[in-house]
């Protein structure tokens, strides 16, 4: 089994999607995914829980691909709220869903192994290539950030990619010292910062485990779909989703996921009918 973690708002059901028919269209074992969410309203009014809904569909369509397959909604709105509330990084560059991963070692019955994506991701292979990565004595696996690692440190990561190994990292406070630091400290980068200030033992991968430069590589496994800088017919910076299918294609030249995102538009445009029905 493949544990799997997600975090974020109403607003990720896309990134989601996706993401997860790339994963089960291409990986044999079983997906068990956590959604991390919270109703963060106070702060924005789009900040709102992913919906019932929408985790039910997803569940719907990854068991298509495999029964024993689920998604699992976990609201840790209250959890926040103790650890972060107001805090100096709750608005930090990206959304303070991003800080949600900084809180499961608090979150009963998380796996003592899991694998943690950004939401702007994509499968390129079987993800048990990464998962079964031995990180017995680590207390997480990741890629080196592609500019961070110029401009901060060599070693410095990149953290949309973050394979967990649970029982170290609460041995050694990895979540209790990054979870200080959001506190205490405003941070250029705020949840990937601390915890790279926070690691005590790392394992850096290859970047096919975290693709922040090329698209259409064969022995891709997760490609991230962050911001980049494209330098022809002259520099610029684009920062666009895997669903952003028509920009995908035409401005990033990409094309290595056209039948996950075929899938894709049909399936959104089935949760729209039901969602109307619905209502």
């Amino acid at each position: 089994m493949i544990n799997l973690l997600l975090c974020g708002n109403k607003k990720v059901f896309d990134g989601a999607l996706t993401e997860l028919i790339s994963i089960t269209n291409r990986t044999q074992e079983t997906i068990n995914c956590y959604v991390l969410t919270m109703d963060l309203s106070r702060l924005k009014p789009e900040y709102i829980c992913i919906t019932d809904e929408q985790v039910d569909f997803l569940n719907k369509v990854v068991q298509t691909k495999k029964p024993e397959n689920k998604v699992t909604k976990i609201d840790v709105t209250n959890l926040y709220e103790e650890e972060f509330m107001k805090c100096k990084n709750e608005s930090a560059y990206c959304t303070p869903y991003t800080l949600l991963r900084l809180l499961i070692d608090k979150i009963p019955n998380i796996p003592d192994k899991i694998l943690y994506l950004d939401i702007d991701m994509m499968a390129g292979n079987d993800i048990a290539q990464l998962y079964n990565i031995d990180i017995e004595k680590y207390e997480y696996a990741a890629v080196r950030e592609k500019y961070g690692r110029w401009f901060i440190r060599p070693d410095y990561i990149n953290a949309g990619m973050l394979l967990f190994n649970m029982k170290i990292s609460k041995e050694t406070k990895l979540f209790e010292k990054a979870r200080d630091l959001i506190r205490r400290k405003k941070m250029l980068f705020a949840d990937q910062d601390a915890i790279f200030r926070s690691t005590t033992k790392k394992k850096l991968l290859p970047g096919k485990f975290n693709e922040q430069s090329r698209f259409n590589k064969k022995d891709t496994v997760i490609c991230h779909f962050c911001k980049r800088l494209l330098w022809l017919p002259y520099p610029r910076v684009r920062n666009y989703k895997q669903w952003n299918v028509e920009e995908v294609h035409k401005e990033l030249k990409c094309h290595a996921f056209d039948t996950d995102l075929e899938e894709y538009l049909k399936l959104k445009k089935e949760f729209e009918s039901y969602i109307r029905e619905e209502v």
